[in-house]
């Protein structure tokens, strides 16, 4: 018997794969088809209580202040809030305007916060001479204090730790 060759196998994977799937949709699909058919159309709404179409406008009711005192945390790991506006930094993979002031080098100077030091450090627990890669993006956890109105309401309370 011929041993099959690479060509042959991918051939036949490829048939399969387009079978298994052709199956599972008929198989799947046609329940769905029929539900939605009997049910009405869901209009999926924002918070806001708008159409998700709707355009968000920027700065809708949200003023960022300058250089605020830091609002209190409302639990233990919970980044710092930014206590400015950030509007037009420039952060990216060559340059970061957050450094300017809250690097070691700068804090002093400017007066601002320094970066602390777990952003130093590797996931493994390594310390940098620099801003860890996966802590240079400062916004993917810190983001600036403003006087938004919430979306929806809450009952939320600080850890009794916090308090």
């Amino acid at each position: 018997m011929n041993k099959p060759t690479f060509k042959s196998t991918r051939l036949r994977a490829a048939a399969l794969a387009l079978t298994l799937s052709a199956a599972l949709g008929q198989a799947f699909l046609a329940p769905a088809d029929a539900f939605a058919a009997s049910e009405p159309a869901v209009k999926l709404m924002t918070l806001r209580g708008v159409d998700v179409q709707a355009s968000d406008p920027e700065g809708d009711g949200t003023r960022y202040g300058r250089d605020q005192a830091p609002l209190p945390r409302d639990f233990v790991q919970q980044p710092p809030l930014i206590p400015h506006t950030i509007k037009g930094y420039n952060v990216t993979k060559n340059f970061n305007k957050c450094l300017d002031c809250h690097a070691w080098a700068r804090a002093k100077e400017t007066g601002a916060t320094k970066i602390s030091v777990t952003h130093f450090k590797t996931r493994e627990g390594e310390e940098l001479s620099s801003v860890s890669p996966r802590r240079y993006f400062c916004n993917q956890c810190h983001v600036p204090q403003s006087d938004a109105k919430p979306l929806v309401g809450n009952s939320f309370k600080p850890g009794t730790g916090m308090r």
